[in-house]
């Protein structure tokens, strides 16, 4: 087991209330835990959003074209610490100022690995300047690419398998953001469990 599948995640209810706590790894087997996690969307100044093509050691959805980075938050950390630090880590880049657009709850269930995702998700949205560093860590990301958000969404409906589960409900609550909170670097975000979708998603998360 590699070090990040033993750190610890915080066990919500389906409004995003804490009751617990339990390693990534445990948490991610069938039938799944519902824990807190985080999506962040890095959008550049023309509207494009940055994408990364999930390493092939991942043990969740590997070589699936997901959001800018993602994680979870351990118990008592901030979404905006956990965010930049998994930004640093995944993609050597940030801080930067995030602010939550949207909550949803989903559940996916990964073919080639027999991981289960059940996690009540905080979608973050960041500005990304163009002189910003981008250093992806090839333990984390095989390729990187921008898109337009709109059009991404058109093609998570024709080839949904070539994207991560969640990828489509985080670009919907770019595009519909609802419950929006600033985010400060360092602050904590209170969840706006009103706005999160508590079925089922299907492959592209909408």
């Amino acid at each position: 087991m590699n070090t990040r599948e033993e750190h610890l995640v915080e066990l919500v209810d389906e409004t995003g209330k804490a009751h617990g706590e339990m390693t990534v790894a445990a948490a991610h087997q069938p039938p799944g835990q519902l824990h807190r996690a985080f999506s962040v969307l890095l959008v550049d100044p023309d509207g494009q959003v940055l994408l990364q093509r999930r390493a092939a050691v991942k043990t969740r959805f590997p070589l699936r074209w997901a959001n800018s980075c993602c994680g979870h938050p351990r118990p008592g950390e901030s979404l905006t610490e956990a965010a930049n630090r998994r930004l640093r880590e995944e993609l050597g880049t940030g801080p930067v100022e995030l602010t939550e657009v949207g909550v949803y709850v989903y559940y996916a269930e990964d073919p080639a690995t027999g991981r289960v995702e059940f996690e009540y998700d905080h979608v973050l949205r960041g500005d990304f300047l163009p002189a910003a560093p981008l250093l992806p860590s090839p333990d984390e990301v095989a390729e990187l690419r921008w898109a337009d958000p709109a059009a991404l969404e058109a093609e998570l409906d024709v080839d949904p398998r070539s994207y991560a589960p969640w990828l489509g409900g985080v670009v919907n609550r770019l595009l519909r953001p609802s419950g929006a909170t600033p985010a400060a670097p360092g602050s904590a975000v209170t969840p706006p469990g009103s706005s999160a979708d508590d079925t089922a998603e299907r492959p592209g998360g909408r």
